[in-house]
């Protein structure tokens, strides 16, 4: 499975997400070993919890599924420039590469605003890399909100 395949299926997990009325947001946890070890989408209307990310909830089925608390080697894939409580688990959960699809200007924390993991105080850095089917990702969002106005 070629890269662009792995943002497909974090796409796939948004498209999902906005059929249930949640932002449409989707992210995988891939191994090193080109393995989906798992898949998400935002939850945060569904289960009343601020903190139902699709990267947070994607990391903890990952580190579920692996039995260990960091997630070493792995990458994660998702459709939007993670916020600050994003980019922090992704820190915190090591993971090694982060690969988002569209950039956001008001609530992102990688090239965005606090960008998290440019502070000195940051422990794990993972390599980035944005803007991957960015228009697909983006396109989505504004008819996902466009609906809702």
């Amino acid at each position: 499975m070629n890269s662009t395949n792995f943002m497909e299926l974090a796409l796939v997990q948004a498209e999902k997400a906005a059929q249930i009325g949640e932002v449409p947001v989707g992210a995988v946890v891939v191994n090193s070993d080109g393995k989906v070890i798992a898949s998400a989408h935002n939850l945060v209307e569904t289960q009343r919890d601020a903190t139902a990310h699709a990267e947070c909830l994607v990391l903890k089925e990952a580190i579920g599924k692996l039995n260990q608390k960091f997630l070493d080697g792995c990458d994660l894939w998702v459709t939007l420039e993670p916020c600050i409580m994003c980019s922090g688990a992704i820190s915190y959960a090591r993971i090694r590469r982060l690969y988002y699809a569209a950039e956001d200007k008001k609530s992102g924390a990688v090239e965005h605003g606090s960008r998290v993991f440019s502070q000195v105080t940051c422990h794990h850095k993972p390599e980035i890399y944005g803007g991957i089917m960015a228009s697909k990702s983006a396109r989505l969002l504004r008819e996902f909100f466009a609906e809702r106005r």
